[in-house]
């Protein structure tokens, strides 16, 4: 007879397998040797159940969210239980079949099996510093088609009943340029599955498999029922948003974003028919991205604290047109498929903006901005390559000023690589790294961007870079003004000249030229007349606006000789605004 699980032990085998989840990232990023690993952490990790369903997940990259879930699924897909045996584990980076992002994104997937019983999958996905492809980093900003982007593991069994496919290991080394370092990353992802492994077989000899299993599948349950609650405090409706994205990629010209989003008792479903088709640049996702990408804004509007499982993620509905820019079929390039991640999120808070003001922001940044600085180093002649992203300006609140210098969104709980870590690792200076004065204005302003340059000390190097939001600031909302765009620009260190673009892909760089980046700053909420006249000069005193700003932006007027404020100026100003 089976026997009832309390409710105690029910969350106990909850929390240990959320646990298993957290150790199987700490123990990555403390034997990754690639800095967008162990600084940025471009990676998550996660248990599912035997069916694939997402059970627990460590946080981390919050575009991997359902790339966990789409990974194992990719894996049962193609081999299907019978096939799978103790001691296996797979690599899947095609973001046509499940594993959802670029090829820089490798999912590692590892069968676990209890007394011969496969009862889930330990996963975990990061980005690999180098896989090939056309440029040093791999992933690239004028890719025409997939196979310039590097290598495509499509679903492989690396290890086959505990034996290493070493044939694998030789494929990998001899197609990218850092192999040392790309076959540390994964005996690293190899050594966090293990020790997943290690944690959830505890966890059934403590419990016992059916406690254990019982608890999987509450666990789902409870995040339906958890979707809905927050689901019934929504508001009921359809609603619509337009956009474009301006990266600029291979010459592509604004690609036109639509979204219809409808709200039901029991459903969030998002429709983005209308949305531009997929184009020869690598600004597309996949299906799988788009899938990923909802679960992001769901949780994101729905119970931004809550757990997220398969069953939290079971009311999304999305419809994207086959070979739109969010449905691209292969071999459509998807190597900066986060910008199109990202603007898929923004437009879905820009349609619900005014039904859900308390819930919904201003505009941000949007863009990753994601960078590549590399080259071969002059000293030991060997390749290196600067990988990460940056950070920038969130759009204001109903009740709160935005975030200064914070990832964008869809990058989660990624950083930037600390200074002195890129000064030790590469042959590069930072020489400034500060916040972008440019938000946008209102009762509650807009979220600062950031400023950082580079300086090469390199004889030469090479410069990828793309961004959007570069012709179309961040959005403002209720009165707030829009932010300011994103750009990066490259600085001639002979005095030539500079040039400000969206989009650099692999361009030389030598000694003595600086490489800046320039992000957004987040849309403003709110009449910035009704911004607090103390509020404002506390932005003078911390530097965040100049006294040009404080007038024009916000009617607050100082004496030029004094430097005090002019209350009836600033009266005066203000009234005539509200006139």
């Amino acid at each position: 007879m089976k026997t009832k699980l309390d409710p105690f032990t029910r969350e106990n085998i909850s929390q240990s397998l959320l646990a298993a989840a957290d150790e199987m990232f700490y123990t990555w990023g403390r034997t990754s040797q690639s800095t967008i690993i162990y600084e940025v952490l471009d990676y998550a990790c996660g248990l599912t159940d035997s069916n694939g369903n997402l059970i627990s997940q460590a946080n981390g990259v919050t575009m991997f969210l359902g790339a966990i879930t789409y990974s194992a699924k990719a894996i049962l897909q193609k081999y299907g239980k019978e096939n799978i045996k103790p001691g296996d584990m797979f690599l899947t980076n095609d973001p046509y079949t499940g594993s959802g992002t670029h090829l820089c994104d490798v999912a590692a997937v590892l069968p676990i099996f209890y007394k011969d019983e496969l009862v889930c999958f330990a996963v975990n996905k990061g980005h690999w510093n180098e896989i090939g492809g056309t440029n040093l980093g791999s992933w690239a900003t004028d890719t025409t088609e997939i196979f310039q982007e590097g290598m495509i593991f499509p679903d492989i069994r690396i290890y086959d009943q505990g034996v290493f496919n070493e044939s694998v290991r030789d494929m990998i080394t001899a197609n990218c340029r850092t192999p040392e370092m790309t076959v540390g990353d994964l005996y690293a992802q190899t050594a966090a599955l293990r020790t997943a492994e290690h944690r959830v077989i505890e966890i059934f000899d403590k419990y016992g498999r059916d406690h254990v299993i019982e608890s999987m599948e509450y666990t789902i349950d409870t995040g339906r029922k958890r979707a809905l609650l927050e689901l019934s405090k929504m508001p009921k409706g359809v609603y619509y948003a337009e956009d474009v994205l301006d990266t600029d990629a291979n010459q592509v010209e604004d690609v036109p974003i639509k979204v219809k989003v409808t709200i039901t008792e029991d459903t969030f479903e998002l429709d983005f028919t209308g949305t531009g088709d997929a184009v020869a640049a690598p600004i597309n996702c996949s299906i799988y991205g788009a899938l990923v990408a909802a679960r992001v804004i769901f949780h994101a509007l729905a119970a931004p604290h809550a757990t997220g499982n398969e069953g939290f993620y079971s009311l999304i509905k999305v419809t994207a047109p086959e070979n739109c820019l969010f449905n691209a079929k292969k071999p459509y390039p998807v190597s900066s498929d986060w910008e199109p991640i990202q603007i898929f999120t923004d437009v879905v808070l820009k349609a619900l903006a005014d039904a859900m003001p308390e819930r919904v922001a201003a505009g941000h940044f949007l863009s990753i901005v994601g960078t590549i600085i590399g080259g071969i180093e002059d000293k030991t002649g060997k390749p290196f390559v600067l990988s990460e992203p940056q950070a920038g300006g969130w759009g204001a609140g109903f009740n709160k000023d935005g975030e200064n210098g914070l990832v964008a969104i869809a990058d989660g709980e990624t950083f930037v690589i600390p200074v002195e870590v890129c000064e030790f690792r590469y042959p590069l200076r930072v020489e400034q790294y500060t916040f972008n004065p440019i938000s946008g204005a209102g009762r509650y302003r807009g979220g600062k961007g950031l400023i950082r340059d580079y300086r090469i000390l390199n004889s030469k190097a090479e410069l990828t870079t793309i961004a959007s939001r570069h012709k179309y600031p961040p959005w403002g909302f209720a009165g707030g003004k829009d932010g300011s765009p994103n750009g990066v620009e490259l600085i001639k260190g002979d005095g030539s000249g500079s040039e400000i673009r969206a989009t650099w892909s692999h361009e030389p760089i030598v000694r003595g030229d600086v490489a800046r980046f320039i992000t957004g700053g987040g849309g403003g909420y709110g009449d910035p007349f009704e911004r607090p006249v103390e509020s404002v000069m506390d932005d003078l005193l911390n530097e965040m606006i100049t006294l040009e700003e404080a007038k024009e932006d916000y009617g607050v007027v100082f004496n030029e000789v004094t430097g005090k404020l002019d209350e009836e100026a600033t009266r005066q100003a203000r009234k005539k605004e509200d006139d």
